[in-house]
């Protein structure tokens, strides 16, 4: 793919996240060369492809059912980034709160807590963010 196609994805997922995502695809000492690859075919696919589908489920309904999705795998650190891009595309705490209840109503107890404490820290973290 274009050099031009990686640059959009990356201000796409700057402007959902709120921060830009660089730092961390930055490959490691210890990773193979084609680690830059994963990175780069995954930001992509999920922020020049997936996220840009906005026809007919908006951003803000995207970050829901990605929220929802990272909750239930138990993907913890990606949920932190969805939670981020929700409350970053207008979805409030409340309403994050009552995805958690649906979570645990049909994904079980366990996963939705865990997802939960989750967000606490990222409200915590917006909080702060918000004060200065």
């Amino acid at each position: 793919m274009p050099d031009h196609d990686y640059s959009t994805a990356l201000e796409t997922a700057a402007q959902l996240l709120g921060r830009r995502l660089e730092p961390f695809l930055e490959p490691g000492p210890a990773e193979p060369a084609n680690s830059a690859d994963f990175t780069r075919l995954a930001t992509l696919h999920t922020f020049g492809d997936a996220w840009t589908r906005t026809d007919v489920l908006d951003v803000r309904t995207r970050a829901l059912v990605s929220v929802t999705i990272a909750a239930v795998l138990g993907t913890l650190e990606p949920l932190r980034g969805q939670l981020r891009i929700a409350l970053n595309n207008g979805v409030s705490p409340e309403e994050l709160v009552e995805t958690f209840i649906h979570i645990e109503a049909y994904a079980g107890a366990a996963r939705a807590f865990e997802g939960h404490q989750i967000a606490v820290q990222v409200f915590e973290e917006a909080r702060q963010q918000n004060e200065r």
